[in-house]
């Protein structure tokens, strides 16, 4: 072959500790000449010369290092061998050499991709970092975190009290912000002002006895998270990814929910999370839920991305800030001030939501909070500190908090910093000291370490191959239901003599492993010999799943392939029974069933949905009974209910109204107001054509300036989805007659239903969507033309 022929020898070099191909960056290729020599001590030393360069490569003992000896002997035999043989004069072979190396060396990217890094290194990987005390250090550093919900005011007074409260400048900022901005447009088009306002005021009030520099800002609505580092600390980052999450109305809106980043810094995994979490005294139950839903949402996209996500929990240490929201319970507010003005905060502390339920392992497991020894920092009348004194005289609470989960951390402060007053709330800050696992290793240590491992794998290779066995092989998912997750688990014990590394592969002529409703979590992964680990299968029915299980297209049925690497594959069998529902089932469709939709067999369904283009079809329904059941539930308790479409509800209120709709068990909707009214615009999503159909999208946004050519779109559409989109309106009409208790106005309304009746079939930018809007707003401007829409509403 060119290669052994020529005898390259390619020079690798790396930033840190390497251990798999990730970790190395090819320099330099160079050809072998014969004026080489090889020299060996304690480590073998091999010296190259080729014309004027001469490098000299110290190499570790054992194996891996005979063998390239060997293979570069083979090499140089080779070339000699070729030289004499052709009786070639020294300067043409190194002509020869030169002309043949130069495209090589101009390719670099191409040959990085040449070395395969497998099984093996990620075994030797997995082990040197299981032993990683044995051969590194652990260095403290300082971070700071922040968190100020600002209730949307802009920035009035220097953040220095806050922010450079510390004696000396800490090595990290991560600074959190709720509230940025409360205007309509932030939460449509999620883009603000205020974002560089806030930002330039942190900037300014950063501790001033060192510089710092920006790594990355991330922001959702009006949660932000600003990540500022000491300079020369800036080299040793790397991995950094971001990412956002709402939980607000339909799980999405982000006026609540998170943002986050993940980033290594020298050896150490850390993720930070800005969180704010459903607001109201009664409603934990909600933050609890918003919390897990985080957790379970967040996923970080690595640098390999062959590797599955990375979760929150995944890290080293997690530092989470964040109005957080949990309330003082069970305390009059009279009686709250009183402990508060006695600096009795234990016995307040006793009475806070988070601390029960931290102390019940429901949220928060595994997390340490410090010490709370300031009053709280919740709620002021903004610009002073006095105490609510609105109508509500909200009971005070520690709202805003911070939390941490890792090994190696300690709290030096964690502090209320009362002198700033732009706010109804005060700013929290705590100063933790993190022990950073460093890249510098004792290389005796590490020597040693590293022919330990490659010795006992070696034995291990040699033993046999790899093999697992499972706990089922079978899985039956009973009555799935619309949102409603389900999840069974399989136990993979490694049987075999030898660790193995195995991975849920795709089936022929599929694009990935297993069916959208269907989830294996993990993957893929690494199974040390007589371990075990549990597999999750995870089946969720949403909104771009459920049209075709609805309508009969598709069943619960995939054959997972779980394949082992060097190893054979084994197959799980997993089914079950979908419970068909008004949710992802189309308009057409839900006007043609007289009955609910889990009393109509599927073949029935079926039949309805085929027929649709028949004329002899029964008179359908002017519009679904499941949108009336919605409305006008919402028309007689919830006309002049506050937040309305804007608070989210409770999970299992949801699940209780989609079965009351499914199954027609119950004349009246279970559920608070904001369930149903989350319900409603759950439905409206989950629509596989929304009320206004796809095939009418780019007409409504060239006309979306024109109202009346706006009306004359919604005149042509077919006959049950301009009825519901009549119908709705008007609905939304009689809202706004109300605004006075509800608070809604036309603005808001078209925010939170434009992107559900005009549904972009793909995604939409920013002007599209101010366009969405424009359009719905013509039509909850009443007219004259609209007193017969009227005449729709429920009685």
């Amino acid at each position: 072959k060119v290669c052994r022929l020529l005898g390259l020898l390619f020079v690798y070099s790396h930033r840190r500790m390497a251990i798999t191909g990730d970790d190395v960056r090819l320099d330099e290729i160079i050809p072998i000449s014969y004026d080489f020599s090889v020299v060996e001590g304690n480590y073998t030393r091999v010296r190259v010369t080729f014309f004027e360069e001469e490098l000299e490569l110290k190499l570790t003992f054992g194996s891996h290092t005979r063998l390239f000896l060997s293979e570069v002997n083979r090499a140089w035999s080779a070339l000699c061998w070729f030289c004499f043989s052709q009786e070639r004069v020294k300067s043409e072979v190194r002509d020869d050499l030169i002309r043949n190396s130069q495209p090589i060396l101009a390719n670099k990217s191409q040959m990085l991709g040449m070395p395969q890094f497998g099984l093996r290194d990620n075994l030797i990987k997995c082990e040197l970092l299981k032993n990683e005390d044995a051969y590194t250090y652990i260095k403290n550093y300082s971070f700071f975190l922040g968190t100020y919900n600002v209730n949307g005011q802009n920035p009035k007074e220097s953040l220095s009290p806050w922010l450079a409260s510390t004696a000396t400048p800490p090595d990290f900022y991560l600074v959190g912000f709720q509230e940025l901005d409360l205007s309509k447009e932030a939460f449509l088009f999620n883009d603000t002002p205020k974002e560089p306002e806030w930002m330039l005021a942190v900037y300014k009030g950063l501790h001033p006895d060192a510089k710092y520099a920006l790594v990355k800002l991330v922001r959702l609505v009006g949660i932000m998270l600003l990540f500022y580092v000491k300079a020369e600390h800036a080299a040793h980052i790397s991995e950094m990814e971001a990412e956002t999450v709402g939980t607000g109305v339909m799980g999405r809106m982000g006026n609540k929910g998170a943002v986050a980043i993940r980033f290594q810094f020298h050896n150490s995994d850390i993720c930070v999370v800005n969180s704010h979490l459903a607001a109201h005294t009664e409603e934990f139950e909600r933050r609890n839920q918003d919390f897990k839903d985080i957790c379970r949402r967040i996923q970080f996209r690595q640098d390999d991305l062959t590797l599955p996500p990375l979760a929150i929990m995944k890290h080293n240490v997690v530092l989470w800030l964040g109005d957080l929201n949990y309330r003082i319970s069970d305390l009059e507010v009279d009686h709250v001030k009183d402990l508060i003005a006695k600096k009795d905060f234990e016995t307040l502390y006793n009475h806070d939501q988070l601390k029960r339920q931290m102390d019940e392992e429901v949220v928060f497991v595994g997390f340490t909070e410090g010490e709370i020894d300031f009053q709280p920092t919740y709620k002021y009348d903004t610009g002073s500190d006095q105490w609510d004194t609105s109508e509500k005289c909200r009971v005070p609470a520690w709202c805003d908090r911070i939390l941490w989960r890792g090994k190696n951390i300690k709290q030096l402060h964690y502090q209320s910093h009362m002198t700033l007053k732009t706010s109804d709330h005060k700013p929290v800050s705590s100063l933790l000291e993190i022990g950073v696992r460093t890249p510098v290793v004792n290389e005796e240590s590490y020597k040693r370490t590293f022919e330990e491992i490659v010795r006992h794998i070696d034995r291990m290779e040699n033993d046999c191959i790899p093999s697992v066995s499972l706990s089922e092989r079978e899985f039956f998912f009973q009555d799935v239901k619309f949102m409603q997750h389900q999840a069974k688990t399989v136990s993979v014990y490694n049987d075999g003599q030898v660790p193995c590394q195995f991975e849920f592969i795709p089936k022929l002529d599929e694009p990935t492993y297993c069916k959208p409703w269907l989830t294996a979590n993990p993957a893929k992964g690494f199974l040390a010999q007589g371990t075990s680990v549990d597999i999750d299968l995870e089946v969720f029915v949403n909104r771009s799943t459920a049209p075709e299980l609805n309508s009969g297209q598709q069943q619960l049925e995939d054959i997972l392939v779980l394949h082992l690497e060097r190893g054979k594959d084994y197959f799980i069998s997993v089914t079950g029974n979908y419970l068909p529902s008004c949710f992802g089932s189309s308009l057409s469709t839900l006007c043609l069933l007289r009955e609910p939709i889990q009393d109509m067999p599927l073949e029935t369904i079926r039949e309805l949905v085929r027929s649709l283009s028949n004329p002899e079809t029964d008179k359908p329904q002017d519009i679904p009974k499941e949108i009336w059941m919605m409305v006008d539930h919402l028309f007689r308790y919830a006309k002049k209910q506050e937040e309305l479409f804007q608070q989210p509800g409770l999970r299992g209120e949801f699940e209780e109204i989609r079965d009351c709709l499914d199954t027609g068990s119950l004349d009246t909707l279970p559920g608070s107001n904001h369930s149903v009214a989350e319900a409603l615009l759950l439905f409206l999503d989950a629509l596989p054509d929304p009320v206004i159909p796809f095939s009418f999208y780019p007409q409504c946004l060239d006309c979306c300036s024109d109202s009346s050519r706006c009306r004359q779109i919604i005149s042509v559409l077919p006959q049950c989805h301009k009825n519901v989109f009549n119908y709705l309106i008007a609905f939304l009409q009689e809202l706004l007659k109300h605004s006075a208790h509800n608070r809604l106005d036309v603005s808001i309304l078209a925010s939170i239903f434009a992107g559900l009746l005009l549904r972009s079939p793909t995604k939409q930018d920013l002007t599209e969507k101010r366009k969405v809007k424009e359009f719905v707003q013509h039509f909850l401007v009443q007219t004259p033309s609209d007193r017969d829409i009227d005449e729709k509403l429920p009685e």
